[in-house]
């Protein structure tokens, strides 16, 4: 889909210089772009774009004009209340076949995945702070009636400086409900074994599964599941040295 970036401009002009075309892909294209009031950063970076570091911020146009692009702008816009711990969004500006959406852009960071691959896992008291504000975003979200559903490594950045977290990516997001969800939008190796087994699941349950998955990557160092058939098998691997005075030693099938 070709964009008038001629109208793109036009939205944007009394607040932000839009600056160069970064990439584009399915979802949409990505522009750098600069808060013209002070020069702050602006936008996040969606993947596969994590690792770049623009000097302007950049502005994000999901392609095609949809229910779906609706609800992720409805779900940012619940969230977006000053909550630092997840992505704000700015602003948003409604085409005839697009959305514009203007994104806070945290600087120095990078996503938690690459973060650690770098550094295999977290020491103790690491993990510990950064899986606490991953918990105090989802309370957040959770106040907010809305249900993430793609809490992994790649949907939260990580500042280099603070290690400051911040959740990211509500496009397989949904509002909060009590009764059962019968669609799962993440991949299959991260969603709950009652969604395998039966095709149903309760979102807090499931949440608090994903929630699980991502503290066992933190401590671990790897994802707990490589294929969703292994979460029917119930296998779970533990390496010894999780245990208090245990060594590093190799995993071990429990």
């Amino acid at each position: 889909m070709e964009f008038d970036i001629g109208k793109v401009q036009e939205a944007l002009q009394e607040q932000y210089r839009l600056g160069s075309l970064l990439g584009s892909g399915g979802f949409g294209s990505i522009y750098s772009i600069t808060q013209l009031a002070d020069g702050a950063l602006v936008s996040e970076v969606p993947e596969p774009w994590h690792g770049l570091s623009p000097t302007d911020g950049t502005v994000l146009l999901p392609q095609p004009n949809s229910a779906c692009a609706l609800l992720e702008i409805v779900l940012l816009d619940k969230v977006s209340t000053g909550f630092r711990g997840v992505i704000q969004l700015l602003e948003w500006v409604e085409f005839p076949n697009s959305f514009l959406l203007v994104l806070e852009c945290p600087e120095r960071c990078q996503d938690l995945s690459g973060f650690l691959v770098e550094r295999r896992f977290q020491p103790k008291e690491e993990a510990q702070g950064l899986f606490g504000q991953v918990l105090e975003a989802v309370q957040h979200c959770t106040s907010c009636g809305v249900l993430h559903q793609d809490i992994k490594p790649e949907n939260l950045l990580v500042d280099l400086a603070t290690r400051q977290l911040k959740l990211i990516d509500f496009g397989c997001g949904t509002v909060l409900q009590d009764t059962a969800y019968t669609q799962f939008a993440g991949p299959l190796f991260y969603s709950p074994p009652e969604w395998i087994h039966h095709q149903r699941y309760h979102g807090e349950a499931a949440t608090i599964w994903s929630l699980g998955l991502l503290l066992y990557h933190l401590v671990v160092g790897k994802h707990l599941f490589r294929r969703g058939q292994e979460i029917i098998w119930g296998w779970i691997l533990f390496p010894q040295w999780l245990s208090p005075g245990k060594e590093k030693e190799p995993l071990e099938k429990l």
